[in-house]
């Protein structure tokens, strides 16, 4: 776990965003290009293309929960109801470590300005903010996927 954590963060500190650290911290052990998951998982940052919406640790760790149960579950059922089932604990818990899965509700400033950008950047936001969303989401997965 602390190897995948330190490649999540080392990822996330070298400019892409909170998903694709997310789901690159799983890339090779779910079998999926590294390239193919840094390219779907693109637009998930700062909360959904910066709308700040769902954290984009959340929606990563989301997809890398698809393709974990697409892997081990042949039936398209078997592979829905098992992942809708785990993304809604996922949801409660990481909700119970940071309060809520809303990147402007974690963040607390508006990413879509550059003034909100220069705020983050300056008070260390994706240093302590981001960085714990992608550690929780890494340690609620791993939780989850053993289970």
């Amino acid at each position: 776990m602390k190897k995948r954590e330190e490649k999540a963060i080392g990822t996330f500190r070298s400019g892409l965003n909170c998903a694709q650290a997310v789901i690159t911290a799983y890339a090779d052990d779910l079998n999926i290009n590294n390239d193919l998951a840094v390219n779907i998982s693109c637009g998930f940052g700062g909360g959904m293309g910066r709308l700040q919406e769902t954290c984009g640790a959340v929606t990563g760790s989301f997809m890398v929960l698809g393709i974990f149960n697409g892997i081990k579950y042949s039936d398209n059922k078997d592979k829905k109801e098992i992942t809708y089932s785990m993304i809604q604990k996922f949801s409660e818990r990481f909700k119970s470590l940071n309060g809520t899965t809303d990147c402007k509700s974690l963040i607390k400033c508006d990413l879509k300005t550059e003034e909100g950008q220069h705020y983050a950047k300056e008070n260390k936001l994706f240093d302590t903010i981001c960085e714990k969303c992608i550690s929780d989401s890494l340690t609620i997965i791993e939780d989850l996927i053993k289970s």
